[in-house]
């Protein structure tokens, strides 16, 4: 069966056009709600003598004295790093307190090692390093794609198809920053140094599915006969269809399997990554490869 992706490529060019400009308009309205990587807060590191309790059963705990989100991370030397918003020495007591009634049972005992403030500016620095990380990846990636497709130079040039990778690429990026700024906004959930994580995960991801067919065409495009460069990439996007959805169905099974069964702490995190593994999938097919079709027709216009 040869599916006619290109016949009906602007029907989806335009879902996506719809689908970016209404994830700019969430950024730019409600922004996202940063979590303590991102604006500062209090650090608390804590050992046991005996077991030590998992992140969820501390963050419930933590719960029920009001602080809310917090960020547990366990260390290689078996201590617990308790990441929250800005306490009060008041606070701080407290919530030690807390920790104590809950867990220093049966001889385990508690042991406050340190607790210091991070400040806003480092806060910044962070934020700075995340935004710089992402256009580092997109320069590579572009870097890349131009030297693999060096070959291929007509009727696209090899630089092009970096560039229309990227833009499917910052579709799928949009797409899941959009829903965290709806998210955010609406359910208080907050974005942290996890979240940049899955972000670099889902760029890689997206570029890895759209070089897949790029590949299949760069195949055809050597050994092209009398065949049209729309042809071509329809008979590309055909022949990999099936490996990019078994690829992709194989991931989302493991990330539901993490995000019902795993803990509370990874659930943002998995929920960016199922978000931007099937958005990859789809902007690979649907804008990544008909957009090179566009592109020669858009050439040929102005020579």
């Amino acid at each position: 069966m040869n599916i006619p992706f290109i016949k009906y490529s602007k029907i989806w060019l335009i879902i996506s056009i719809a689908i970016a400009v209404v994830s700019v308009w969430a950024i730019a309205t409600w922004g996202l709600k940063f979590g303590i990587d991102f604006t500062g807060g209090s650090l608390m590191e804590a050992s046991f003598s005996k077991s030590i309790p998992t992140a969820d059963e501390v963050k419930m705990a933590l719960g029920t004295n009001g602080i809310e989100n917090a960020l547990i991370q366990k260390t290689s030397d078996g201590t617990l790093i308790i990441r929250t918003s800005l306490l009060s020495e008041e606070g701080h007591q407290k919530a030690l307190k807390t920790l104590q009634d809950a867990f220093q049972k049966d001889g385990n005992v508690l042991t406050e090692n340190r607790f210091e403030m991070v400040g806003p500016s480092v806060s910044s620095q962070l934020r700075q390093r995340s935004i710089w990380a992402i256009i580092l990846v997109c320069i590579g990636i572009l870097a890349y794609i131009a030297y693999a497709f060096r070959v291929v130079s007509r009727p696209v040039a090899s630089w092009k198809f970096g560039a229309l990778a990227i833009l499917a690429m910052l579709h799928d990026v949009l797409l899941v920053i959009g829903v965290f700024a709806f998210l955010g906004h609406y359910f208080g959930v907050e974005i942290d140094t996890a979240f940049v994580v899955a972000v670099l995960t889902i760029l890689g991801f997206s570029v890895h599915d759209t070089i897949v067919v790029y590949d299949r065409i760069r195949e055809k495009l050597l050994h092209r006969t009398s065949q049209t460069l729309e042809e071509i990439v329809n008979a590309g996007l055909n022949q990999t269809l099936g490996r990019s959805i078994n690829t992709t169905v194989t991931v989302l099974i493991t990330l539901f399997a993490m995000y019902f069964f795993g803990g509370v702490s990874i659930h943002n995190f998995v929920l960016a990554l199922i978000i931007g593994f099937v958005t990859g999938a789809y902007s690979s097919i649907f804008i990544a490869s008909p957009l090179l079709v566009y592109v020669e027709r858009w050439q040929k216009k102005k020579a």
